[in-house]
């Protein structure tokens, strides 16, 4: 079964974090939120959310795919974990799946991983990134990228496309009633 990292930090964006680990787990996923620093996090609308771990307690090793959700302040939080851009960096190295949405493709950019990849961000934040693409989601190799809360959906389907193939993506777009 494939894993997937989802760290969370005060102020993430609840639909994106929460919609995306609720699909990938509905794809058969083994999803771990991490928090950072701690295991009680609070979204940016107030949510509170118990994660299964502190981002300290995790190894890439265990990991097949990274998801960073956006949501402010809780993006500028996760960039600052020194802890979540070593991470970022070592999925990077290993080619293994990184994905990121809203504003938190603006993470990669800060460790150079968009220098050479096409990507999306929130609208707006276009200038954070190298090589801005309009699109909802937007594969590079091994990068998703994806706008924002509205484009969760689209995002974790197509996180799931890549990490378990199109048909199981296309059944639980089914399922979900999406589209």
């Amino acid at each position: 079964m494939k894993r997937v990292l989802i760290p969370l930090a005060d102020g993430f964006e609840e639909i994106e974090a929460l919609a995306t680990a609720d699909i990938l787990k509905r794809a058969g996923l083994q999803v771990v939120l991490a928090g950072v620093p701690g295991t009680m996090v609070k979204g940016r609308s107030g949510v509170k959310v118990i994660a299964d771990k502190r981002i300290d307690e995790v190894n890439a090793k265990d990991f097949d795919c990274l998801v960073l959700p956006g949501g402010n302040p809780g993006y500028i939080n996760l960039g600052k974990s020194k802890k979540v851009l070593e991470l970022v960096k070592e999925f990077d190295s290993q080619k293994k799946h990184i994905a990121a949405i809203c504003a938190a493709p603006s993470i990669l950019a800060k460790v150079g991983i968009l220098d050479n990849k096409k990507a999306t961000i929130y609208p707006g934040m276009e200038r954070e990134i190298p090589r801005p693409r309009h699109g909802k989601v937007i594969v590079d190799g091994h990068v998703i990228t994806s706008q924002g809360p509205g484009t969760a959906f689209d995002f974790a389907l197509e996180i799931v496309r890549n990490l378990v193939g199109k048909s199981q993506a296309e059944q639980l777009k089914k399922e979900l009633v999406y589209e």
